[in-house]
């Protein structure tokens, strides 16, 4: 069985969920707006420039994690989900998922974002396997800080060699899907990198390496 992995924001949807729900969060007033709004710009514009420090990133993500009930951050979750994600997902995006699903491919989301935010995307996409950021957990309720190794850059590489090692499986025949520079540590991992409407410094390296480049957009 091969493993199937796809990077999620701007790779199978058309924009960055993690981006999209501070923009969420600023909409239903529950954030300082100004001030939210500027950071969450802020480090989107680091991420994409590669400059991003992931632990100052998550102290600002996941503090609106802290601050409200377990019931009522689902509750926001799910109208997020209906406004923000199903009008983003790329119908490409999930033609190739099915692909591999038909194929008998395992099926595997990897991805920057925090799980609390993923894990009803990786649903909706019935993809079984998610790897993300993990949020910390104490009695029922969030606390603001990153449990384990953050899901980016190197860290996708760490998370996803521990999981293979659980699951008894290699990277052999196995394909990447990402749309993000940030991702390289990875794509160099696999057996096949696919660029996925690549930003400039991964299309520099996937036409220097040979890697296919593809488009899911229209």
């Amino acid at each position: 069985m091969s493993l199937a992995l796809f990077d999620l924001d701007n790779t199978l949807l058309s924009d960055d969920s993690d981006h999209l729900w501070g923009e969420y969060l600023c909409h239903i007033g529950v954030v300082d707006v100004a001030s939210y709004k500027a950071a969450n710009d802020y480090f989107y514009a680091a991420y994409k420039a590669g400059t991003l420090d992931i632990m100052e990133f998550l102290a600002f993500s996941l503090q609106p994690l802290a601050t409200h009930p377990l019931a009522q951050l689902q509750e926001w979750r799910e109208e997020f989900i209906e406004h923000y994600i199903k009008p983003v997902i790329l119908p490409k995006g999930v033609d190739l998922i099915e692909k591999h699903r038909a194929a008998g491919d395992s099926l595997m989301i990897i991805t920057a974002t925090n799980r609390f935010v993923t894990e009803r995307i990786a649903e909706l996409l019935n993809i079984p396997h998610l790897l993300a950021t993990e949020p910390e957990m104490r009695n029922g309720a969030y606390t603001g800080k990153v449990s384990g190794t953050p899901c980016f850059q190197q860290g996708k590489v760490t998370r996803l060699e521990a999981w293979l090692q659980e699951q008894g499986m290699t990277l052999q025949n196995s394909c990447f899907y990402s749309d993000s520079h940030n991702d390289l540590p990875l794509m160099k991992k696999v057996a096949r990198a696919t660029a996925v409407d690549p930003d400039d410094t991964l299309r520099q390296y996937a036409l220097q390496h040979g890697w296919p480049l593809i488009s899911l957009r229209d």
